[in-house]
């Protein structure tokens, strides 16, 4: 390697080292916000209004989703389809499995993890925590898995769709976040015309 390619090599690796651990404290304080209200919206539903219940409307996989959707807001597996897409599918799955296999729980959470990864990347909604959703149906309480498929609706729908609307209106409060992502509206608006010539 020449010196003029070396010295460019360095100079480019210690802007990205320090635009990597470059600390923006506005998008933190956004980020906690949006997180504490949305968790927080959802926890003070429950214990308003579902106090006899056992965390029906909170479950434990909105918290990952939250730092996806409030703190990775450009990832595309925080993007609106990624979140409703998958919790939903893997909800499904997971009330699906646990009604199926209900005595042979070893293998019927693997098989709603399992599936709910397939699923999710065949509808291209990969949502991380969608795998724990699929897993809280086949594990959870039995207040939980008396629901059957009413817990697609709620907890599940319910509640990413409080999720949803928060990241909405806090991502995109100040002009330099913004969610959904452009660019993923941009590709998929790409991809869409390219396919239609």
């Amino acid at each position: 390697m020449n010196k003029h390619k070396f010295k460019r090599t360095l100079r480019v690796s210690k802007y990205i080292i320090y635009k990597e651990t470059l600390v923006d404290y506005k998008e933190h304080f956004w980020s906690f916000i949006g997180a504490f209200v949305g968790i927080g919206l959802i926890a003070y539903i429950q214990s308003k209004f579902l106090i006899d219940q056992e965390n029906m409307l909170l479950i434990g996989s909105f918290g990952a989703s939250s730092v996806l959707i409030y703190g990775e807001i450009q990832s595309p597996l925080a993007q609106p389809r990624n979140l409703i897409g998958g919790h939903v599918i893997s909800a499904f799955i997971g009330v699906t499995m646990f009604k199926l296999f209900p005595d042979m729980m070893w293998f019927t959470a693997s098989l709603a993890v399992a599936l709910s990864i397939v699923l999710m990347q065949f509808t291209k909604t990969m949502h991380p925590p969608g795998g724990a959703t699929a897993l809280i149906a086949v594990i959870g309480t039995e207040k939980v898995k008396a629901l059957g498929y009413l817990y697609v609706l709620a907890p599940v729908f319910t509640g990413v769709m409080i999720l949803l609307l928060v990241a909405l209106i806090f991502n995109n409060i100040t002009p330099h976040r913004c969610y959904p992502s452009k660019k993923m509206t941009k590709r998929k608006l790409l991809k869409k015309l390219s396919k239609s010539y």
